[in-house]
């Protein structure tokens, strides 16, 4: 297999430090995101040591500020002659306290903002490097965790809870994903979704009072799959429990919901 350049957000622990590993390991350029400078310098530091022969470069941005997820992306079109893959893993989760509404630099509910919007971001900004590189791959992990998006409360100003907020915007990186994938069919970059694995051991998982069922590993494998796998290369807009081409929620099929998410996000990204 050929050397593959690929960035994953949220490098620095759990699910995305793990790819990051099992990547490595397999000899392709790895471009590491977090959001703070000791973390990526550890896990660079650790990739050292388990793949010496591996080139890791890496990029900080908070996600919760899309100002800063659009700079980073211009620095990585400015720095990287290829990009043939992208993970988007970075999560906001449930929250260590729940009940607490939290937000974004831009001022949007902080789930919705970290869990769709940024990526969403991202892919766009990162386009013309994706399509320069093709055959390039998206992969957005979601969840099993997915609850209908309420357009007359897309920020959960009642009721909020933060599993309930993760729920709905895993769900909008879902929708979102059929939406690129509809609008890039063609162009060699394939855009898709799954949820990795259930509660698996990370930060988030136990922050919400969780008990992990399974290793981080666990939820490695899959995703690694969509990434590299020869008989997923034109598989695109599909969304992945695990290892099996599944069902979204009903939502994410709804031609008119997903339309009506795509302008609520254009709106509230506002000019690029």
């Amino acid at each position: 297999m050929s050397t593959r350049t690929i960035l994953i957000t949220g490098a620095t622990q759990g699910l995305g430090r793990g790819i990051a590993r099992d990547l490595a390991a397999k000899g392709h350029t790895l471009l590491l995101h977090g959001r703070d400078r000791a973390r990526l310098e550890a896990v660079t530091a650790e990739l050292a040591e388990v793949a010496p022969e591996a080139s890791v470069r890496t990029y900080l941005a908070d996600l919760s500020d899309l100002d800063q997820v659009r700079a980073m992306a211009a620095r990585i079109r400015e720095a990287e002659p290829r990009l043939d893959g992208l993970v988007n893993n970075a999560v906001a989760g449930g929250g260590a306290e729940p009940l607490r509404r939290e937000f974004s630099r831009q001022g949007h509910e902080l789930r919705f903002a970290v869990n769709h919007l940024a990526p969403y971001v991202l892919v766009r900004d990162l386009l013309p490097l994706l399509t320069a590189s093709a055959p390039a791959r998206v992969v957005n992990v979601a969840s099993i965790g997915q609850e209908a998006i309420d357009f007359d409360d897309v920020m959960l100003e009642r009721g909020y809870e933060g599993l309930r907020a993760y729920c709905r915007s895993k769900l909008a990186m879902i929708m979102a994903t059929f939406e690129l994938a509809a609008e890039l069919d063609g162009t060699g970059v394939t855009v898709n979704t799954l949820h990795p694995a259930h509660l698996m051991d990370t930060e988030g998982v136990r922050a919400y009072g969780l008990t992990p069922v399974v290793g981080v590993e666990e939820g490695v494998r899959p995703t690694v799959r969509l990434l590299l796998d020869p008989e997923l290369a034109s598989t695109t807009g599909r969304y992945f429990d695990r290892f099996t081409d599944a069902r979204a929620h009903d939502q994410a099929y709804d031609v008119e919901a997903r339309k009506r998410l795509m302008e609520l996000t254009l709106r509230l990204l506002g000019p690029a």
